[in-house]
C-alpha cells in the first residue's frame, strides 16, 4: 500500500442514499489510498453493497460527493462524463457471476476491452489468455460458463473485470453463492491481487480472509460506518457495542 500522504484514489464525502423513504447510506465518509485493501462487514441490509455500488455509479446517491481517481460523481446522477471514465477504471465482481451464458469464456472477457477500449481482437484475446492463466483456469477458455463450476465462473468474472485494466476493484460478497469447497480458490485469487497492490473494496462474510488481507476493516450498521480500523483491532477489540454484537454472532459459527 502507498503511504498515507498520497491522494486517496477513492473518496466519499457525506454520501447519502435513499430507497424511497429508507435512508440506506447516512453521511458516509471514506478515503481509500492507492493499493489499500478495505474489507466492509456488517449484517444483511446494512448498506454494504449499496456503498460500493455507488462508487462505480451503479447506484445514484442523493447527497454528498464521490471521487474516483480524480473523477467526481455528483448526486442524482450528476457527472455523466466522469461516470463513463469511472466505469472503465473500476472493476466489479458480483455475488452472481453475471457472465453471458451464450458466449464462451474467452468471449466473455474480450468483449468489453474491444468495445470500450477499442482493442483489436488479437490484443484482447492475448490479454484474456494471460488473465485466465493468472486466475488458474487457462484450460477453460473455450468452454461456456455453464460447463464450469461456480468457483471457476467467479474466477472468469474476476478475469473479465481485470481485462479493463482497472485502478480499483470492487467485490460484492464474491463467495456467497459458492459451495464451501470452491470458496478457497476464489479467495486465493483475491489474495494474489492484494499482494500485487491492487486497490480493493471487498464486501464479505469471510472473516478469516478479512483479517489476513485487509489493511482496514469497516463495520457498517444502519447505513453508517460505526467502526473502522486495522483488522486485528476491529475483530479482537471492537469498541462499538453494535460491532461487538455482530462479531459475537458471526465469529462463533
Amino acid at each position: 500500500m502507498s503511504d498515507s500522504n498520497d491522494t486517496p484514489i477513492v473518496r466519499l464525502e457525506n454520501v447519502n442514499k435513499y430507497f424511497g423513504s429508507l435512508h440506506v447510506l447516512q453521511d458516509v465518509d471514506l478515503a481509500v489510498q492507492p493499493g489499500e485493501v478495505i474489507v466492509i462487514i456488517g449484517a444483511s441490509g446494512s448498506g454494504k453493497s449499496t456503498l460500493i455500488r455507488c462508487v462505480n455509479g451503479l447506484e445514484r446517491f442523493e447527497g454528498g460527493r464521490i471521487e474516483v481517481d480524480g473523477h467526481e460523481l455528483r448526486p442524482h446522477g450528476g457527472g455523466r462524463s466522469a461516470l463513463q471514465t469511472i466505469r472503465t477504471e473500476v472493476g466489479m465482481v458480483f455475488q452472481q457471476f453475471n457472465l453471458f451464458p451464450h458466449r464462451k469464456v474467452l468471449d466473455n472477457i474480450t468483449l468489453a476491452p474491444m468495445k470500450v477500449r477499442g482493442w483489436s481482437r488479437k490484443q484482447a484475446t492475448e490479454a484474456a489468455e494471460r488473465l485466465l492463466d493468472r486466475v488458474g483456469i487457462a484450460d477453460q477458455a473455450h468452454k461456456y460458463p455453464t460447463q464450469l463450476s461456480g468457483g471457476q465462473q467467479q474466477r472468469v468474472a474476476i478475469a473479465r473485470a481485470l481485462a479493463m485494466e482497472p485502478r480499483v476493484m470492487l467485490f460484492d460478497e464474491p463467495t456467497s453463492a459458492l459451495d464451501p469447497e470452491m470458496i478457497g480458490e476464489v479467495l486465493d485469487v483475491m489474495r494474489e491481487l492484494a499482494r500485487e497492490g491492487m486497490t480493493m473494496l471487498v464486501v464479505t462474510h469471510e472473516m478469516g480472509f478479512a483479517r489476513e488481507v485487509a489493511h482496514r476493516a469497516i463495520y457498517i450498521h444502519g447505513g453508517q460506518i460505526v467502526e473502522e480500523g486495522k483488522p486485528e483491532a476491529v475483530f479482537d477489540n471492537p469498541q462499538n457495542e453494535r460491532t461487538q454484537a455482530f462479531l459475537s454472532r458471526v465469529l462463533k459459527h
